[in-house]
């Protein structure tokens, strides 16, 4: 006679409904707490915690003064989470990344290399103006963000668990940089624009940070909490009408295999697998962020522009006709609602 495993089945659910429950506490616990801190950009801060809990990692576009730098810091403090920054110049090398060997010699005079960690050795680490940093400088971060080690001298480092990049680029000043390839920002999960705050916003940024008293984070999760949440996030069931809006809007972005007038003639790439990979991940994130079950086409849709607007580029003829990369993400999506 068969073991009768309904029991059990009804247990492991319950007990994964009760921990995807607990994980949705904290963390609208911690997007208070950021919050708290950063005012007037609750999409941004929104779009950063799925890019986390994906397990992914991030690139801001903003002009200066937007609180950037800041984010990170206070994902550090609500996160518990190692945190360094480095300013991307064009004379930053990959040494200065990820470290180097410095001859020692001992008291008894015997000689001997020892590895000196770069800042890349963090749980958060922040890449400012990346795009200022010589290809060479930047295939090294990158690399190390697709592999979680780095290599030096022949010997493999492991980087600290959890891993995350958020990367930053100035869109104004583009004289002297190196723009990333498309091979390489296909490694961020998101790409977020990060716009102006609106009036009231910017009145409260005006008021908190002028006065005697500024405002604190105060931590919400430890790294081990997150992830945890992590793995759980991959344990998240994804229906059958999701994973079909998501193939059906990737592979409606590809001028080979779309359907839509405008993408076949005004695109001249198209995202690859690794965008599909990401929204199965973003939307599950999003979901819970939001304190729901089970992701649904609405998370496909708002995610659409993060994941694919630096995943494909319109070509010549479009870009002399004014058409944008957003306007032709826009009516792909717009198939789907």
């Amino acid at each position: 006679m068969a073991p009768d495993t309904s029991t059990a089945s009804d247990d492991d659910a319950r007990a994964a409904l009760a921990d995807i429950e607990r994980l949705g506490g904290q963390l609208r616990a911690a997007r208070t707490a950021i919050g708290n801190v950063i005012y007037g950009q609750q999409d941004v801060i929104d779009q950063t915690l799925v890019a986390l809990l994906s397990g992914g990692h991030l690139l801001l576009i903003g002009v200066p003064g937007l609180a950037k730098t800041k984010l990170v810091d206070t994902l550090g403090i609500v996160l518990g989470m190692d945190t360094k920054r480095i300013q991307f110049t064009p004379d930053l090398m990959p040494a200065d990344i990820l470290g180097s060997e410095i001859l020692e010699e001992s008291d008894g005079g015997r000689r001997s290399f020892r590895f000196v960690q770069g800042p890349v050795f963090a749980q958060l680490l922040m890449a400012d103006e990346i795009n200022r940093a010589s290809p060479r400088t930047q295939s090294a971060l990158l690399q190390s963000m697709q592999e979680r080690h780095v290599t030096v001298a022949g010997k493999r480092y492991d980087l600290p668990a959890p891993f995350h990049v958020l990367a930053t680029q100035n869109p104004l000043e583009q004289e002297g940089t190196y723009p990333l390839p498309e091979a390489q920002l296909d490694r961020f999960l998101l790409q977020i624009d990060v716009g102006y705050p609106d009036e009231t916003a910017e009145r409260q940024i005006m008021i908190g940070t002028t006065g005697a008293n500024m405002a604190t984070a105060a931590g919400a999760l430890t790294p081990a909490d997150l992830m945890a949440a992590q793995l759980l996030v991959r344990r998240l069931p994804v229906g059958e009408s999701v994973v079909d809006a998501i193939l059906k809007l990737v592979r409606a972005g590809r001028p080979e295999t779309t359907d839509l007038d405008i993408v076949r003639n005004r695109v001249a790439w198209g995202p690859g697998p690794r965008a599909s990979q990401a929204f199965m991940l973003a939307c599950r994130s999003r979901a819970i962020i939001q304190g729901r079950l089970a992701p649904s086409i609405d998370d496909v849709v708002a995610l659409a522009g993060p994941i694919l607007r630096h995943r494909m580029a319109v070509n010549f003829s479009a870009r002399a006709e004014g058409v944008t990369t957003e306007a032709v993400i826009a009516q792909m999506c717009a198939r789907l609602t």
